[in-house]
């Protein structure tokens, strides 16, 4: 069934419809018509950031009334919306910038805005604080005080690390709570005081909590961790005890400390590849959602939890189903649903007046006939090893002598997830099979799995991706010399690696910030955890090791016999832009075929939707010229 927008996004969502018989690249490429959605905690009021591709707008309406306002956020990166009240909305939003701190480096910095509904203002927080850096370092956090919602933002000041309590009808803040010593996160109680402070020392791999007691603060835990250190996750079930995320064997393990004693409890029973649940009242821990091989789980530790929950995934059977808001009474719930079928679409469950409403598809101009097939495989590398990918088929032709895409994700050490991907979806829509490899090294599969990466970047984890290919060669489902290699990011490497370390098997290449001189990468990371992570994956004893040369596309560019395409954004805060400029500088003097493309304004996510749309459209053309689908 076609989801069909209404009520509150229904106006500005037709801007996005439309679509003929196949859709254009616009409406894979652009920026999501739906980004987020949020309900109020009384369920009252429902707030959207939606886009038509490029421009953001906030949305919110009374769902009583039906009355709506609208507020333009234009081209602003907007990440986030939290209701602080029925009244107030507060947006988070980044920017790329350069601070005198960082020695030239360019940073992302956040910024919060509270949208008084009643006002009909925004208001950007921590404006009249002096002394500070406008901008906040964690997502807002809000607690009702005196029946007052009250925002608290982390932030930074002269003092060093502060929490900053903004009084919204007063529009004041104030520093509520700060310390000269270093930290790196704090978990707030249900009071917005501070109840423990984390540190991470980078240089030294050491992580230490430690608690605020009655006698001042305390040190629960201090620990060696040069890679994969714990993290303050949030409150624990009982609302006053800190939630820790141990990385134990490559899994998560959560945990909770008692304030008072300090003592960490067992194990909680949640899946390893868990993200927690908090309560959108009080921000205690009530559950879990993990992707445990191709199904998502949501589980919650109160029974009229669980049962609400099983409740809205039966309206939605075969489907992937997310929750993304629901009020402080369970009653309202907004959820994503995915479908085979016809791709993510927002739904409003109402439990009280037994209604499910479609707000929309995430991605508004596509139907169900715009959506490839999308198939769960499995194979084995050269040396046994099992592997699982995702196979995206065009739809309408048989699956037999296909061009393919091999789109390898970024990292490394994250996975490739069942659900629509708008890049696989839209090279898909024009004529390529798709192929995303969870290749060894991947996270969530168990620590086993991620350690097999170990040592193997540009060597086994790049063979699996080969070994992909055969594989669905083998089985006449593609055309093995109709191949070509894309990603971004550690794709964008593995893209590159491709045409350098195994140039026999690709047609092209496509590299979207890719790295490619990994001795200069290892070096620009300024040491430290992030050397040590790339150093675990590289197999390298340090930066000066030949093991990062022999790896390294920049270094191998006489080895390329294929055409090369480049893209970076200049906002890149992730992987420097002089990455893609090694590459192609490597290919110009060996006399090799590259193309660079440079977007001004675009970071690491491609959060803009003219460059992400550009982005697609360079890549569809360089395929269509060195790989036609036809």
């Amino acid at each position: 069934m076609r989801r069909v927008a209404v009520g509150i996004a229904s106006a500005w969502l037709a801007l996005a419809a439309g679509a003929a018989s196949a859709a254009p690249l616009e409406a894979y490429g652009k920026l999501p018509t739906i980004q987020a959605v949020s309900i109020s905690p009384g369920g009252e009021s429902l707030a959207m950031i939606v886009s038509d591709g490029e421009q953001r707008k906030v949305l919110v309406q009374d769902l009583q009334s039906g009355r709506a306002m609208t507020v333009s956020a234009g081209a602003i990166k907007v990440r986030a919306i939290d209701w602080a009240g029925p009244r107030h909305l507060i947006i988070s939003a980044s920017k790329t910038t350069e601070l005198f701190a960082t020695g030239g480096y360019r940073v992302e910095l956040m910024e919060a805005f509270d949208l008084n509904l009643d006002a009909r203002k925004i208001h950007p927080l921590l404006g009249d604080v002096s002394g500070a850096l406008n901008a906040v370092i964690d997502r807002p956090e809000v607690r009702v005080l005196d029946g007052k919602p009250v925002v608290f933002l982390r932030g930074v000041s002269y003092r060093g690390w502060t929490v900053f309590r903004v009084d919204l009808e007063s529009e004041r803040s104030r520093i509520s709570e700060s310390s000269d010593g270093p930290t790196e996160q704090v978990a707030l109680g249900p009071d917005g005081h501070v109840l423990a402070m984390a540190d991470y020392q980078s240089r030294q791999g050491r992580w230490t909590l430690k608690v605020k007691q009655s006698s001042g603060w305390a040190e629960s835990r201090s620990i060696d961790a040069p890679n994969d250190h714990p993290e303050i996750a949030g409150l624990g079930r009982d609302g006053s005890s800190v939630l820790v995320a141990e990385l134990r064997d490559g899994e998560f393990v959560y945990r909770e400390v008692s304030v008072p004693t300090g003592a960490w409890s067992e194990a909680l029973p949640m899946s390893g590849s868990a993200r927690p649940l908090f309560d959108p009242a009080d921000r205690r821990l009530i559950g879990y959602v993990a992707l445990n091989g191709d199904e998502l789980h949501h589980e919650f530790f109160d029974p009229k939890d669980r049962a609400i929950w099983a409740a809205i995934t039966k309206l939605y059977p075969g489907q992937i189903v997310h929750l993304v808001s629901w009020s402080a009474d369970r009653t309202r719930t907004v959820v994503l649903v995915d479908s085979p079928s016809e791709g993510p679409a927002y739904a409003l469950v109402d439990l009280g007046k037994h209604t499910a409403t479609w707000l929309g598809g995430q991605y508004g101009a596509l139907t169900a006939s715009d959506i490839a097939p999308v198939r769960s495989i499995r194979f084995n590398a050269r040396d046994g090893l099992e592997l699982h990918g995702y196979l995206t088929l065009p739809r309408g032709v048989e699956a037999k002598g296909l061009p393919l895409v091999v789109l390898p994700h970024g990292g490394p050490a994250v996975r490739d997830a069942p659900g629509f991907d708008w890049w696989a979806q839209a090279l898909a829509s024009r004529g390529y099979a798709v192929l995303k490899v969870n290749f060894r090294g991947s996270g969530g599969l168990g620590w086993d799995f991620l350690k097999a990466g170990f040592g193997q970047w540009g060597r086994k984890m790049q063979t699996d991706l080969s070994d992909g290919v055969r594989y669905l060669a083998a089985a006449g489902i593609v055309d093995p010399k109709r191949v070509c290699i894309v990603g971004a990011s550690y794709g964008g490497y593995a893209a590159l690696a491709g045409a350098t370390l195994e140039p026999d098997v690709y047609r092209c290449a496509v590299s979207y910030a890719g790295m490619s001189d990994m001795p200069r990468m290892v070096d620009w990371t300024g040491g430290y955890e992030g050397e040590r992570y790339l150093l675990r994956f590289t197999g390298a004893r340090s930066r000066n090791d030949d093991a990062l040369s022999a790896i390294s596309p920049a270094l191998h560019a006489d080895k390329v016999r294929i055409p090369i395409l480049l893209m970076h954004g200049r906002d890149d805060t992730n992987v420097p832009l002089d990455q893609s400029y090694y590459m192609a500088n490597a290919l110009k003097r060996a006399g090799k075929p590259v193309e660079f493309q440079i977007f001004d304004g675009t970071d690491h996510g491609l959060s803009k939707g003219e460059t992400r749309l550009q982005m697609l459209q360079a890549t569809v053309a360089f395929l269509e010229k060195h790989n036609p689908p036809q």
